[in-house]
């Protein structure tokens, strides 16, 4: 009864988290064959993807000016417009023209990912629930079922543009489901009366993030051209790489939603850190396709708890009046490695190999044990106004 609680009240964003699943799991798939209709190198690629990050972390910043403007609308219109900008990648095989649809891509995700999470975590507070790792979850699966989805689309013989137009098509259908009735229920509530301090707060936490999200996306982009040509697999079978990450970071999203109450965060956070360590460096030694997939088993069910715990560790230790600030900033600080994970590790790949780039991020990912102290610790040190701290456990 309780899962069927949590998914009723988080029905709008699950549909959000859902649809950004869907449209990045199939493009994750099909980089194989856009790559290759690029005629580009692995570093010219990562290269196109860099505009991407900057559009997107700007526009982070400027969404909690934004959002609340649009009312109850602001969710469904984010979701709309995120699928609608997926329309145009696919299509093109011109570097430059690739990389400025990126650029709106970006920007629009950006938008959906600061309006959603606000919109997470202030419902998490307003109902006492924990609904970080459903969501996520949502995400994760929907991007596992468009990989799997795209594999067979792949086989079938269609190309990045019709399979990417068909499924950005459905999610614009689906941001009907992401329309809530009420007012100021879009998780961008007005400052009133004195301004709290953000303190370090979203420094550490989008930190945090950001080596999730670089470790996740890196993985994600990267494993479907890992497989078939450094291993060896067949056309399509590629497709399953993103597929596997993600249905285990599904699985795993899950599970942490069931123990996130019972066992504390910086346990959670902790083991999740070392088993997605031991999974990537896995997936990047790998000797054939069979054990990359179970790397990226173990990779999923470790690394599926960093992000949603971070935020939800975010969230909590922000001051009301400026939570979603203090979300928007560690969400734009996250996503800069969500971005620049992709082009970074295509350059170290061009200078080392695929394989030695996948297996770096192994020891980027245990900096995390270093990092959540720090966090919780910044917890303590933010003031509310009137002179009260938001303690680590509130």
């Amino acid at each position: 009864m309780t899962m069927l609680r949590q998914i009723g009240v988080a029905r709008a964003t699950l549909v959000a988290f859902a649809g950004m699943g869907v449209l990045w799991g199939a493009y994750a798939a099909l980089i194989p064959d856009t790559k290759a209709a690029l005629g580009v190198s692995d570093a010219g690629f990562g290269s196109l993807l860099l505009a991407t990050p900057v559009a997107a972390v700007a526009t982070m910043l400027v969404a909690p000016k934004l959002a609340p403007r649009l009312g109850r609308h602001v969710l469904p219109l984010a979701v709309l417009g995120f699928a609608l900008t997926f329309l145009l990648p696919g299509w093109i095989a011109q570097p430059g023209l690739f990389a400025l649809s990126m650029v709106l891509v970006g920007v629009a995700n950006a938008f959906l990912d600061v309006t959603m999470t606000a919109r997470v975590s202030a419902l998490e507070l307003e109902r006492g629930l924990h609904l970080m790792n459903l969501n996520h979850a949502a995400y994760s699966f929907g991007y596992a079922a468009a990989a799997v989805a795209t594999g067979w689309a792949r086989t079938a013989g269609f190309g990045p543009g019709p399979i990417l137009g068909v499924l950005a098509i459905g999610v614009a259908v689906l941001s009907l489901l992401a329309l809530e009735a009420g007012q100021g229920i879009n998780g961008f509530a007005r400052e009133v009366g004195a301004k709290a301090r953000m303190g370090l707060v979203p420094v550490w936490g989008g930190i945090i993030v950001l080596i999730a999200f670089m470790s996740e996306n890196a993985a994600e982009n990267w494993s479907a051209l890992h497989i078939e040509r450094t291993l060896g697999a067949a056309r399509g079978e590629g497709s399953l790489g993103p597929a596997v990450l993600a249905l285990t970071m599904g699985v795993g999203r899950i599970f942490g939603q069931a123990v996130v109450a019972r066992v504390d965060e910086a346990t959670l956070i902790r083991w999740g850190a070392v088993v997605a360590a031991a999974g990537m460096a896995c997936v990047g030694l790998a000797p054939n396709a069979a054990v990359a997939y179970g790397g990226l088993v173990v990779t999923g069910l470790g690394g599926s708890v960093l992000a949603p715990t971070a935020f939800a560790v975010v969230g909590r230790l922000a001051a009301p009046q400026v939570r979603a600030q203090v979300i928007a900033r560690a969400t734009a600080l996250g996503y800069m490695g969500y971005f620049f994970g992709p082009p970074a590790l295509g350059l170290l790949s061009q200078m080392v190999g695929l394989r030695w780039a996948l297996s770096a991020m192994a020891g980027v990912i245990l900096l995390i044990l270093a990092l959540f102290p720090r966090l919780a610790a910044a917890g303590g040190s933010v003031q509310a106004p009137g002179g009260q701290g938001c303690p680590a456990g509130a």
